[in-house]
């Protein structure tokens, strides 16, 4: 009879699930215990919207960043690793000088957007020609890093005619919370009350821009985000909005 075997210590057992955590899926890309290949269509969904996608450097690092699931999911789309927009990042997306291009972004109050209600209707009067020959150019960082990149490449969107279309919500940087459009697709704090990810203001537009599946294409995408969010929470601290800091001269008066 073989002797048994020696019980293993509390600090194996750690070691063993931290390079379980490690272990990294080859389809999907992320960890074994936050797979999310049972949710990734089997094949890229096709889209007569040609994606393109400027990411930030230090937001391809983030662990949640979800721009790579959109590569994952969807057959059109571009990935470059960039702080802006550059017109040789056009060549890759394999359409015509003529291709209406728009971009995602919030309104300011020297930058008016079209929202996507909008948008809509302005494809539909139109006959719906322009949804053929569409390219969505996406900016994925964090707000600070966004605001960057979209001011750098200006110069390119305007070559482009590019029409700047936002969510129909409304983003109030003075405004602390986490809701967007469901607060179950919370992934990470946001700065603050109308924020999305790259993955559902993706999932949003093509709704309204897709002529044929727009709703089915938003339901599958939701549908993994929701996944991604529902696998996270057993990882992370509940998001509890911070409440919004005093500037400091205005901490100086109330102490004065």
């Amino acid at each position: 009879m073989e002797p048994d075997s020696p019980p293993r210590s509390s600090s194996s057992t750690s070691q063993e699930q931290q390079q379980r955590r490690r272990q990294i899926c080859g389809q999907c890309e992320r960890p074994i215990p936050v797979c999310l290949c049972h949710v990734i269509p089997t094949t890229p969904i096709k889209t007569s919207t040609h994606i393109l996608i400027v990411h930030h450097p230090l937001e391809s690092q983030h662990k949640l960043n979800t721009a790579r699931l959109l590569s994952k999911t969807l057959h059109h789309v571009t990935t470059h690793l960039s702080r802006k927009l550059l017109r040789s990042h056009l060549t890759h997306t394999h359409q015509s000088p003529s291709s209406t291009t728009i971009y995602l972004f919030p309104p300011s109050p020297g930058s008016p957007a079209v929202g996507l209600s909008e948008l809509k209707e302005s494809l539909n009067s139109n006959g719906g020609g322009d949804k053929r020959n569409l390219r969505l150019v996406v900016f994925d960082g964090t707000w600070k890093h966004a605001k960057e990149m979209v001011k750098a490449s200006q110069g390119v969107l305007e070559s482009l005619g590019a029409t700047r279309v936002c969510l129909d919500l409304d983003v109030d940087e003075n405004s602390r919370g986490e809701t967007i459009y469901n607060d179950e697709l919370l992934l990470r704090k946001e700065p603050f009350k109308g924020c999305v990810t790259t993955f559902e203001a993706v999932a949003r537009c093509l709704r309204v821009v897709e002529p044929d599946n727009g709703e089915e294409i938003e339901r599958i995408l939701i549908g993994i985000l929701r996944e991604m969010v529902k696998l996270q929470a057993a990882f992370l601290k509940p998001v509890k909005p911070r409440p919004k800091l005093l500037k400091m001269s205005k901490q100086k008066s109330v102490q004065n």
